[in-house]
């Protein structure tokens, strides 16, 4: 298809998926094409039913990517960083494996608001200096910086979106309502943060057309509630038992460490940058809206 859009999604997870439905619907009536880096062979099924052209590959093996170089004007990162170290192997080889010949103009990352660390709970933007606690947010940070610089030194428009706590009707906190895990009581509890999966990619695909070069955008709804609030409103909602509260002290003897460490980071992320920039609209603008549409 000569003179086709050409694009590549990195990362074909949930997110990943939804932003091909989106890109098959919006692109309809132009002509495009859409390649996919799937690391796990039965997902290529998946991508084909969508009209994507999958690419077997694995961001931890760098031989097995040079298919990608090339091929697109625009990507759409969505691979995380790997589970240990201090930088992230998977953007590193993955810049190395695009080489500098027919680089794309665009690409998309997603991040994590995570970046920020903890911020006590006050009301932060994008301009909030960057203090990544936990080994994986500074795996993020070290992301985030590899792209600007090669955005920068080949002049590829690079935009980096922070996404929260990532939800949809099949990523709502069922099972551990229905296990009984506890909760922080409210004294002790933090602030999260949150964004519907379908609106992410959404917002990935309004940033290739609306997003400044090397700009960052937090991705995040208006939805504003503490960690304890937000289980109980799903509890209630699916009326589940809601989870009981204990204090800090004692709730750290009864929880994994990892889910620890996400109930040690409080922070309210606003989303005006989203909104006024890209001139991002919802579709779910809060998890609340989302349960009310629910059956």
């Amino acid at each position: 298809m000569k003179g086709a859009k050409k694009i590549l999604i990195i990362g074909f997870g949930d997110v990943g998926e939804r932003l091909a439905k989106t890109l098959r619907a919006q692109l309809a009536s132009k002509q495009v094409r859409m390649f996919a880096l799937i690391r796990q062979p039965e997902r290529a099924e998946v991508a084909r039913s969508l009209g994507v052209t999958p690419f077997i590959g694995d961001l931890s093996e760098r031989p097995t990517l040079s298919q990608i170089a090339g091929i697109s004007d625009t990507i759409f990162h969505f691979a995380p960083p790997p589970s240990h170290g201090f930088y992230d192997v998977h953007t590193q080889n993955l810049l190395s494996a695009l080489g500098k010949r027919k680089l794309p103009e665009r690409l998309v990352y997603i991040s994590t608001t995570g970046v920020y660390g903890d911020c006590g709970g006050a009301v932060i933007d994008e301009t909030r200096r960057l203090n990544p606690r936990t080994d994986r947010a500074k795996r993020r940070v070290d992301a985030e910086s590899r792209l600007f610089r090669w955005g920068t030194d080949n002049d590829v428009s690079v935009s980096i979106l922070r996404a929260p706590g990532i939800y949809a009707a099949d990523r709502l906190p069922i099972e551990r309502l229905q296990k009984g895990t506890p909760a922080l009581v409210a004294d002790d509890d933090v602030y999260t943060n949150h964004i519907h999966a379908s609106d992410l990619a959404r917002a990935a695909w309004v940033a290739t057309t609306r997003g400044a070069p090397n700009r960052t955008y937090n991705v995040v709804d208006d939805t504003d509630l503490k960690m304890g609030d937000y289980f109980d409103l799903v509890a209630d909602h699916f009326k589940l038992p809601r989870a009981p509260r204990l204090s800090r002290a004692t709730t750290s003897t009864k929880i994994s460490a990892a889910m620890l460490s996400f109930m040690g980071e409080s922070r309210r992320i606003g989303n005006q940058r989203l909104k006024n920039e890209l001139g991002f609209r919802f579709k779910y603008q809060t998890v609340g809206a989302f349960l009310a549409g629910l059956k």
